[in-house]
């Protein structure tokens, strides 16, 4: 079943075409891959379909309905979460608080329980950092729950941010090179990580990501950006063996 579908998606900025018509559907349960080169569209295509950036043309379809142009919090609400390149914590909180941030779908209460604090709502409170602990736990940063982010390494920042969106309970994650900065060692450590958190929690994965041959392991199918149009779609092998995309992204002394 198609969860996810992007129909001949366009935009463009003063002078850049950054998108042209990009096409392709995710299943529920994949794991899709997004490469290209720098500046090929592959942020812009996320920001797209996470609702920061309206496009000029195009429809994105989660589950049969048009969320194109929603806001981003509305998106998240259907089940479409993301992570950003750029770490976007609260630096100055705790894990657990960043944690707890991410379940905002999750903590709805009424004006007077905000007022009066009533039982509910203290339960609600520790239900709530209840769950952000077993996030935590998750992504291997058990026992971190009171550092501060900022005080935590690079690779520890990835997990919590992973921890974040997980905690939102989507049912689509969007990865926006969550391996950056990583030698191969670490970047196989989340992926692995990644991937256990998909099954364990019957996710659909769309990661773009630069390591190519590491993401080549870990996902279904793979498109292939160049210039904001997809030039290639197919399985990982089919996708590293075409010549196009081995001129584009790999480079001519690779073939």
């Amino acid at each position: 079943m198609t969860l996810l579908s992007c129909q001949d998606i366009s935009k463009a900025y003063v002078g850049v075409q950054a998108l042209s018509e990009v096409s392709f559907d995710v299943a529920a349960g994949d794991t899709l891959g997004i490469i290209g080169p720098n500046g090929s569209g592959k942020t812009t295509l996320f920001n797209v379909i996470s609702g920061l950036e309206r496009p000029d043309a195009g429809q994105v379809m989660l589950e049969a309905r048009a969320i194109t142009g929603e806001r981003p919090h509305r998106i998240v609400n259907h089940g479409l979460v993301r992570t950003f390149q750029n770490l976007r914590l609260f630096t100055g909180m705790t894990a657990l608080e960043n944690v707890i941030c991410g379940g905002h779908r999750n903590a709805e209460r009424g004006l007077m329980g905000q007022i009066l604090q009533t039982g509910a709502v203290r339960r609600s409170e520790a239900e709530a950092r209840d769950r952000a602990r077993a996030c935590l736990a998750e992504v291997g940063l058990e026992g971190y729950e009171g550092a501060r982010a900022a005080a935590l390494s690079y690779g520890q920042t990835k997990r919590l941010e992973l921890a974040r969106a997980l905690n939102a309970e989507p049912c689509i994650l969007l990865l926006d090179e969550p391996t950056a900065g990583m030698n191969d060692v670490q970047a196989d450590e989340i992926l692995t990580l990644v991937q256990s958190m998909r099954d364990r929690h019957d996710l659909t994965l769309i990661v773009i990501e630069h390591n190519v041959p590491i993401l080549s392991r870990f996902v279904d199918r793979m498109v292939v950006l160049e210039a904001g149009r997809k030039l290639v779609e197919g399985t990982p092998s089919e996708v590293v063996s075409d010549t196009r995309v081995i001129e584009a992204y790999l480079g001519t002394g690779a073939a």
